[in-house]
């Protein structure tokens, strides 16, 4: 295990109108005098309270209220439990009793146990920058809704973090990392946002993970000027949407051109059916972009209805509506947190009509549970570790978590680069927007360098995966040359 060194933060008043005609004996007023007293007593400090609660916290998760509290964590509380060991419980504790060194210790014993965690490392190094100088930012990521998806994009910003507080910090100030679970979830996205926004200290927010999410969220951070930067979330609509507002993954119509012209120029297949899904942003996009280049690239739209989002979806009769109507191919764009329902449909297939698959695609479930079912399924990502054979990241990346990473954590890691580029210009939130606004802005990624476009959106192309048998799990996402 590595040695790591870093640090953390410092962890109705009732009244009763009597109109009456006559007047009241005295000892009404009497009364009346005593009970406005007692009430300006009992209730004026907490309406004075009120007034000044907007004022920012270090820590909004001692401010925040009810359920948002126990989904934000500096290192007072695990979020990810499939992820705990005793050492880590006994961490968290001592994180929250403001025991610091006490709780680096004991998180950096959970990883001699399980180094594949990082909310440890990431609470590691929170513990490590309490006693000294540090900035601090959030990320927002899908833990109880889809926790793995969560763990892939937590892993590329503590391997940044750990990585720049390792070498001294940004400007010799390290960086915290508060960690927020919204579950996908646009409701409690909006709660997270306006609390996160709140909170002056946060300098900017890595995340949100699905689209709907993100596309939530965005219109309250552009509002508060707090910087956000999503490394996952592909719709359209988050195109040019704000000036706050950043993607470290390319514009989605980049993404599905080249699947659309590999189906047809290269694969031969021109009739091709989609099932995507009608309430994921991302999934919309992709389906339209796709199916522009698909009739750009002299293929057809075979049309069926099959939709991920609805209950009463049926696998089997998807694909028998697909093939009576001669589909020579079917490309599946579900939700992040409906992968399940595309794994059915590729079991349902057993090899009829081969597959093609939007990024969202790309996951350890879709190898874990498709096995053969998902054998031949061709899809874009923004990065594998193929892509820049110079480049460190993927080792770097296979010696911290014991294993191969995906574009998610890399691109979560160029996000978290981009902000610590950023505030190496400006510790503040407008100056860190104007960093990362410049047209000269460039720092170092996974692969290549991140840039950003006019729009927001990353300055880069995909890369075509195809999966095959090999890897831990029997099958593998191999780059198509």
């Amino acid at each position: 295990m590595n040695n790591y060194s870093i640090k953390i933060p410092k962890k109705k008043i009732m009244y009763q109108d009597t109109n009456k005609r006559n007047s009241p004996p005295p000892i009404v007023f009497i009364i009346a005098i005593g009970l406005i007293g007692f009430g300006a007593y009992k209730f004026l400090p907490g309406l004075l309270n009120a007034k000044t609660s907007n004022t920012p916290t270090s820590t909004p998760a001692t401010s925040a209220s009810g359920a948002i509290a126990n989904r934000i964590s500096l290192g007072n509380q695990i979020l990810l439990t499939s992820q705990t060991t005793a050492a880590k419980q006994a961490g968290v504790q001592a994180f929250a009793d403001g025991n610091y060194q006490t709780a680096a210790e004991y998180f950096q014993k959970s990883l001699q146990q399980n180094r594949n965690d990082p909310e440890t490392i990431i609470y590691f190094n929170n513990a490590r920058a309490s006693n000294g100088s540090s900035l601090k930012i959030a990320v927002s990521v899908p833990i109880g809704s889809n926790p793995n998806v969560a763990q892939e994009i937590l892993r590329g910003v503590a391997q940044a973090q750990d990585e720049i507080n390792t070498s001294g910090g940004i400007n010799g100030a390290e960086l915290q990392v508060e960690i927020v679970n919204d579950d996908n979830s646009p409701e409690v996205v909006r709660e997270v946002a306006k609390t996160l926004t709140k909170d002056q200290n946060i300098l900017a927010v890595i995340g949100h993970n699905a689209s709907n999410a993100s596309l939530e969220a965005a219109p309250i951070y552009q509002q508060e000027k707090l910087v956000m930067v999503t490394p996952t979330s592909l719709a359209n609509n988050l195109s040019a949407f704000g000036s706050y507002i950043f993607r470290t993954v390319p514009n989605i119509s980049l993404m599905a051109a080249p699947l659309a012209e590999y189906a047809v120029k290269t694969a031969g297949k021109t009739n091709i059916a989609i099932c995507y899904d009608s309430q994921a942003p991302d999934n919309i996009s992709f389906k339209d972009e796709f199916v522009a280049s698909l009739t750009a690239a002299g293929g057809k739209l075979v049309p069926t209805v099959c939709d991920f989002s609805i209950p009463s979806f049926n696998s089997e009769s998807a694909i028998t509506d697909a093939v009576s109507k001669g589909a020579q191919g079917l490309m599946v764009a579900p939700h992040v947190d409906r992968i399940d329902r595309a794994i059915s449909l590729a079991r349902i297939n057993r090899g009829k009509l081969p597959l093609y698959g939007s990024t969202t695609m790309y996951t350890i479930q879709t190898l874990k549970d498709g096995q053969s079912d998902v054998n031949g399924l061709v899809l874009p990502v923004p990065w594998h570790p193929e892509t820049n054979p110079g480049s460190r990241f993927p080792e770097n990346s296979r010696q911290r978590w014991g294993g191969i990473v995906n574009w998610r954590t890399a691109t979560s890691f160029d996000a978290t680069q981009a902000v610590i580029a950023g505030l190496r210009q400006s510790n503040t939130r407008e100056g860190l927007q104007q960093a990362l606004r410049n047209t000269s802005f460039s720092t170092p990624g996974a692969s290549e360098d991140v840039k950003f476009l006019p729009t927001g959106d990353r300055a880069g192309k995909p890369i075509l995966v195809q999966v095959k048998q090999g890897g831990s799990t029997g099958y593998n996402f191999v780059p198509l040359r």
